[in-house]
């Protein structure tokens, strides 16, 4: 099957569109000829974005939704119409001891970061199921490979996703369907979201640039990649699980894995 997808003249619907990597995603889609759509719910800075693509010769429309609103997400879908390409980037993280987490940021994690899932990729793949193309790109993370100390919330978010897109990806297969997942794994990406998280070894685990990062994401849809790891130092974490667990979380521990939450702001912090 040919799972590569185009993105000139194709339709990118991002989340989380108006900053950070969904931002890069939108800029950079929208370059390779792609005719973006922005959900966020900063409607201000989804059309400065707009207006940054449309000023370069793009094409480009913004939308304020709150993602993690079923019946909103339906509404707003019949308005849009078919997409080739969905991004479910929007996502959020509270940066805190277990112990400290507020019950309602531990649920605002899982509606954005889980549950959005459902009903953005619900409201979109069924046409491209119809049109036996397209691709659904998730943005987990390296931490849903590994959890990570004051992540709690956030890495169990990021596992589910990545456990969605993989029993996603072989229902599709199952049913030989040619639309394509991509599941992307990054280590910390250099955004407010992240602000003031460190790498014992930078040359290894890098903090990595947002433009670079999106720009893999887009070559590897047009390439029909399943899944995209970065750094590729990350990809000896599956290789690492047949360690005994204790001996697990010492190699954890000696990369200073549990460690780079130390000096964590965030954008609110």
């Amino acid at each position: 099957m040919n799972y590569k997808v185009s993105l000139s003249g194709a339709r990118a619907l991002i989340t989380g569109g108006a900053s950070g990597l969904g931002r890069q995603l939108a800029i950079q889609s929208a370059a390779k000829g792609s005719h973006v759509i922005i959900w966020d719910m900063n409607l201000d800075a989804a059309k400065a974005v707009v207006a940054e693509i449309t000023k370069n010769g793009g094409t480009a429309e913004a939308h304020k939704v709150d993602i993690t609103d079923r019946e909103a997400v339906n509404k707003l879908a019949l308005k849009v119409g078919a997409v080739d390409l969905l991004f479910n980037n929007a996502g959020v993280v509270s940066g805190d001891w277990f112990l400290d987490l507020d019950p309602a940021s531990i649920e605002r994690t899982y509606r954005v970061n889980v549950l959005s899932l459902y009903w953005m990729t619900q409201a979109f793949l069924p046409a491209m199921v119809q049109a036996n193309n397209g691709c659904v790109v998730t943005i987990s993370s390296a931490s849903g490979m590994l959890g990570v100390a004051k992540l709690t919330d956030y890495a169990a978010s990021k596992f589910a996703a990545f456990g969605f897109m993989e029993s996603l990806r072989s229902e599709l297969r199952m049913k030989r369907s040619s639309v394509n997942t991509l599941t992307v794994c990054p280590h910390y990406i250099g955004t407010g979201m992240f602000d003031g998280v460190r790498s014992k070894f930078p040359r290894l685990l890098p903090i990595l640039e947002e433009a670079k990062v999106a720009a893999k994401i887009l070559a590897s849809v047009e390439k029909g990649k399943a899944q995209l790891v970065m750094p590729s130092f990350v990809n000896v974490i599956p290789v690492t699980r047949i360690l005994p667990v204790r001996a697990f979380d010492k190699v954890a521990d000696f990369f200073g894995v549990n460690r780079t939450m130390d000096h964590f702001r965030g954008r609110n912090k």
